[in-house]
């Protein structure tokens, strides 16, 4: 680096397939890949599967481009400015040129609120961009239950994936079946989302990332803060293809690939994808696709064709409205599992584990014994539990 004057240097050991070391010196003229170049080649033109997507070009100059179909979920991590959005809109530009809208649809989830809002209006979406995180929470829920839906009518159907699934409808009259879509879920903020509802983003991420392949489920997660809180162990182990852009430590190049090297990318689309199976990970300058770019395509999309939203998509705060009509608030029923579970009430223990603040935790504890839920205030000693299992099972239709 200090000879060749160069600001970072990749040592390659060994390269695969030959004997030799390989170091890698940036260009200093950083030359622009844009998303058409990809998009217009024939990996790109004559890839069989609807999920294929691009990403740029490698250091030699080769197009790259993906199949969620067989990553079959994704993790994008990298500082700010790194090109993370960018890669989004590309893979969003991608999948609505390879497919069309009764192929594949987007649940996009924005906690930035100012990233995904343009795709607003496709006809590819489920539902309008989510951008309220506790609202993202539901919208992942209706995911792991639209999973568990497809998994019951293949399993009557005795078919074991989406592919096999569509293909025995085709068989039939197609007239009268509709072929399933692929549902492409794409999160542009993670840490957003683990700030405000913790368990239930894990836990819904983990059972899509475990389960939904074979139900025609894929996950795209974006973050820019690539810490165990955010990418937690679970989540790593469930999803194997990665793609990093610049970040600002070894920590975090190890926490997102597990091995050194992204701390030393150049920036603006710079990344090392690291695809399933992979030993190694393939250095790309990421494919640009510009904001007049994608507000061409969304134009153009709008113009011919309409959204069909789903009319059972969840709204967590009509769900929340009406538990708070029945119980005084939306936690009630969660509060009363806290408790029945613990075999003991206090207010402190509510805010633990609710994660919620004094107030609204002591106010829980008075509607539970007014509900009969716990005993009355026993000074410094833990109030009675005095609902049972069953009764609780009975109560809150649970």
């Amino acid at each position: 680096a200090l000879s060749l004057a160069a600001p970072d240097v990749r040592i390659e050991a060994p390269i695969p397939g030959k004997s030799a070391l390989g170091i890698e010196v940036p260009n200093k003229e950083v030359s622009t890949v844009y998303l058409r170049e990809i998009l217009e080649t024939p990996e790109f033109q004559d890839a069989a599967s609807k999920l294929t997507f691009a990403l740029g070009k490698d250091i030699a100059g080769n197009p790259i481009v993906a199949d969620l179909m067989k990553m079959p979920h994704l993790l994008i991590a990298g500082a700010t400015g790194s090109g993370k959005s960018v890669c989004l809109n590309a893979i969003i530009c991608s999948l609505v040129f390879k497919a069309a809208p009764s192929e594949v649809k987007f649940l996009l989830i924005d906690p930035k609120m100012v990233e995904l809002i343009t795709y607003n209006g496709i006809p590819h979406l489920l539902a309008p961009v989510v951008t309220d995180p506790k609202k993202a929470a539901g919208a992942l829920k209706w995911v792991v239950s639209e999973m568990v839906n497809r998994y019951e009518t293949f399993s009557s159907l005795g078919v074991r994936d989406i592919n096999r699934y569509n293909k025995l409808l085709s068989s039939r009259d197609p007239r009268q079946h509709q072929p399933l879509p692929y549902i492409v879920v794409i999160i542009d903020e993670l840490s957003d989302l683990m700030m405000v509802s913790p368990v239930d983003v894990e836990d819904a991420i983990c059972r899509l990332a475990q389960m939904a392949r074979a139900a025609g489920i894929h996950l795209v997660i974006a973050t820019q803060r690539p810490s165990v809180d955010v990418i937690t162990g679970v989540i790593k182990a469930n999803i194997p293809s990665r793609i990093s852009f610049a970040v600002s430590s070894q920590i975090d190049s190890r926490t997102i690939l597990d091995l050194n090297g992204a701390e030393k990318l150049l920036g603006r689309g710079d990344m090392l994808f690291m695809p399933v199976g992979a030993i190694k990970p393939i250095r790309i300058q990421g494919a640009l696709v510009t904001e007049k770019e994608v507000e061409d395509v969304v134009a153009y999309l709008v113009k011919h064709g309409e959204p069909v939203y789903l009319s059972e998509f969840p709204s967590p705060d009509e769900e929340d409205a009406d538990k708070e009509v029945e119980y005084g608030d939306s936690l009630v029923p969660e509060a009363a599992k806290v408790v029945i579970d613990a075999g003991h009430a206090s207010v402190s223990l509510l805010q633990r584990r609710l994660r919620i603040g004094y107030s609204r935790a002591a106010r829980l504890m008075d509607i539970l014994e007014a509900k009969g839920v716990v005993g009355p205030y026993e000074g410094a000693k833990p109030r009675e539990v005095l609902m049972t299992v069953e009764q609780y099972h009975r109560y809150f239709g649970r």
